[in-house]
């Protein structure tokens, strides 16, 4: 083997072990998974282009929860208030939590200080109380009605996959609204970060609903106008992001994607 040769595996095998760092960063932050101790030399933003792969992880629990509450035979809202809730015991309610802070924020604070004040105070309020109430109540209803338990599965796998490849996205274009915290210690990642996300996503999403093209449409339009639709109002509420925001963007696009395959298979 030349010189040149061992060079080039040795980049090779590099550049391996990066990527899987990058995804396992990406589930310790994003999962309560355990990953074990490894060193990883750039930020969360670096990594950010593994988010749809921790949705195919997030997914395929809540896919084979579902699955298997089937084979149990029990009703199709058990099945699915079950799998959303292997879902958030995978990720720790960290999305949930986001969503309900902004809902809190945005709802209470007249004021960019105040909001970001009420979204840092780890009590929660009516807003939140009811914005939970809500995402879990639409997750588990539109996963209810879809209906065949094939088809049910791979939603559920691709609503996983798209709403969280749309979060790099959301991070690279907006501004951070404060200083300090969750968001501005992950950074910002690159278009192109956030670009070879959504690849990523669409090829999950594709992968997972390989011959059904208008619901795979409908889903992850769905997913990405959900997540424009946050980053705006987040940029008038506080003027940018934080994590929070990021947390609300996921469970707002995860939700519009389930709604958008109820009514494809209506």
């Amino acid at each position: 083997m030349t010189t040149d040769d061992k060079t080039s595996e040795k980049t090779s095998n590099t550049g391996s072990a990066t990527r899987l760092d990058d995804l396992r960063l990406v589930v310790s932050f994003l999962t309560r998974l355990p990953m074990g101790s490894f060193r990883h030399p750039g930020t969360l933003a670096d990594a950010a282009w593994a988010f749809p792969l921790v949705g195919v992880i997030v997914g395929g629990i809540g896919a084979a929860v579902y699955y298997g509450a089937d084979v149990l035979d029990l009703p199709p809202v058990m099945m699915a208030l079950l799998a959303v809730a292997a879902m958030t015991l995978t990720t720790g309610a960290l999305h949930e939590d986001g969503f309900a802070d902004v809902a809190d924020g945005f709802g209470g604070g007249a004021t960019i200080s105040r909001k970001l004040e009420i979204m840092r105070d780890s009590r929660i309020g009516s807003y939140g109380v009811l914005a939970l109430v809500f995402a879990v109540g639409l997750r588990v209803s539109a996963i209810a009605f879809i209906g065949p338990v094939d088809v049910a599965v791979g939603v559920i796998l691709a609503a996983a996959i798209a709403s969280r490849a749309v979060l790099p996205g959301l991070m690279a274009s907006l501004p951070m609204a404060r200083d300090d915290g969750l968001a501005h210690g992950a950074g910002r990642p690159s278009q192109t970060t956030a670009t070879i996300a959504l690849v990523i996503g669409a090829a999950g999403v594709f992968t997972v609903l390989p011959l059904e093209l208008m619901l795979l449409v409908f889903m992850g339009g769905a997913a990405v106008l959900a997540g424009m639709l946050m980053a705006i109002i987040a940029k008038r509420q506080i003027g940018g992001q934080t994590g929070d925001v990021i947390g609300a963007a996921q469970q707002l696009a995860e939700i519009a994607a389930l709604i958008a395959a109820g009514a494809v298979l209506a």
